[in-house]
């Protein structure tokens, strides 16, 4: 009994275990840079509404250098989570759980300002005639150099003729104006202000600037994936006129928020639930906010969303029992195996107890016999007081659980025969007479009279 009893505890003490480490809060650490940037600043509030929300999930944020070194940190396990652009090379344990923006490429050129000891240049309408001028990429990272190179190859452009220079987003309205290049390159999400206030440098005596569509936008994202075809709406930019005037074809990109491979399904499944449901509450401090959108879940996508993030945005998600009802019905199973092996082992340890019993029973059925044949009621005294003790011993055994309730019916029937035949002996002793008595136990002792 003791023994079942403390199996049936141990498993119960191992489903509260599990529940416990499954409810329990679980923090997770997040990659995201450069500093000051639009991604660090959403994080940050993500993490402190998660604290807020008393979620399952918080966030750690782990500040990099950008997204190269977010992604580097995801590789290595140093972070759980990582924002991360999807033109760059992306690491080999990385899968989507949201995608945090859409960026698009704007690609424009400045009106040409008119003045003494002003050098005219051709005036450039298309990307191919980009050939042979300088062009601004605003921001630091090598991957807009990168995107604006993609964009010249599709045209044909030997890129040796084109002088690329890079200067610090917070440094572009001031670049611009002092007219460092001749066509500019910025990428960023359609409200990006960085990018509104780089076009509106570019503004030159009530002139706009002129934006280069790109119109083999289709063809670049069919030769690389990370990128999609996409249009800047007219009037993205603000100002009067609209800026710029009509639709401008274009190509887009992502940044994720990607999770490392090995993280549990559930983990990321309850961070992404938590995710889209704060979304909401930024909207008012984080217009960017609204631009979180769920990951791409079909099979070939060109990254393959986390199992966990699939599992939320298809409504597949699993309940605590769910997940955990293999291990419940395995522990049900351990424990009425652990029942019936305490069973038997219990009746292992009692099995000399048990045998001893038999030996007791069957000496009370020999015991029957002999008080059928004896002559003296002292011996049957004898025999009554050892039955007793018999008694005593196959009643505690019983107690002990050492011998089952069919086996003390049968020592009742062969005790109830015993008292019989004693009874019965001591009814035909006691009506003969005395000599006979001694006569019949004389033969039986020594075969004479």
């Amino acid at each position: 009994m003791f023994i079942t009893l403390a199996g049936i505890l141990a498993v119960i003490g191992s489903l509260v275990g599990i529940y416990y480490f499954a409810m329990r809060p679980e923090t997770l650490r997040i990659a995201v840079g450069p500093a000051n940037s639009d991604d660090l600043k959403v994080v940050q509030a993500l993490t402190q509404a998660f604290t807020q929300a008393r979620g399952h999930v918080r966030l750690r944020l782990v500040q990099t250098d950008g997204a190269a070194a977010s992604a580097k940190a995801l590789e290595e396990g140093n972070v759980d989570l990582a924002i991360v652009r999807g033109d760059l090379d992306m690491p080999k344990n990385a899968q989507a759980v949201a995608i945090l923006r859409k960026n698009v490429a704007v690609l424009w050129v400045p009106p040409s300002a008119k003045g003494k000891g002003k050098k005219s240049t051709p005036k450039i309408t298309k990307i191919a005639q980009l050939a042979g001028h300088r062009v601004g990429v605003v921001g630091r990272t090598q991957a807009n150099v990168n995107l604006l190179k993609v964009i010249l190859q599709q045209y044909g452009v030997d890129l040796a003729k084109v002088d690329i220079v890079q200067f610090p987003a917070t440094e572009a309205a001031e670049s611009i104006r002092k007219e460092t290049a001749d066509a500019y390159l910025a990428a960023g999400p359609v409200n990006s202000k960085i990018t509104a206030d780089a076009i509106n440098a570019s503004t030159r005596e009530g002139k706009s600037p002129k934006f280069l569509a790109i119109d083999s936008a289709e063809a670049i994202a069919q030769n690389h994936p990370a990128y999609e075809a996409s249009e800047i709406p007219a009037g993205a930019f603000g100002g009067s006129p609209d800026k710029p005037d009509d639709e401008v074809k274009t190509i887009s990109f992502s940044h994720h928020i990607v999770a490392r491979k090995g993280l549990s399904d559930s983990t990321v499944a309850t961070f992404t639930r938590q995710l889209f449901a704060i979304r909401q509450q930024l909207l008012a401090e984080f217009p960017l906010a609204a631009k979180i959108e769920t990951p791409d879940t079909d099979k070939d996508a060109a990254l393959p969303a986390h199992p966990g993030a699939a599992a939320f945005v298809d409504g597949e998600e699993k309940t605590f029992l769910d997940r955990y009802s293999d291990y419940i019905w395995w522990g049900l199973m351990a424990l009425s195996a652990l029942g019936s092996a305490g069973a038997w082992f219990a009746g292992y340890l009692k099995k000399d107890e048990r045998n001893s019993n038999n030996s007791l029973r069957d000496r009370l059925v020999e015991m029957v016999g002999k008080a059928r044949r004896s002559d003296s009621t002292d011996e049957l005294d004898q025999m009554q007081s050892e039955a007793d003790d018999i008694l005593r011993d196959t009643l505690r055994c019983f107690d002990a659980g050492a011998i089952e309730e069919g086996a003390l019916t049968a020592f009742s029937i062969a005790l109830e025969q015993f008292h019989n035949a004693v009874a019965d002996r001591k009814a035909l002793l006691n009506s003969m007479p005395q000599n006979l008595q001694r006569a019949g136990a004389q033969f039986r002792a020594t075969g004479s009279l």
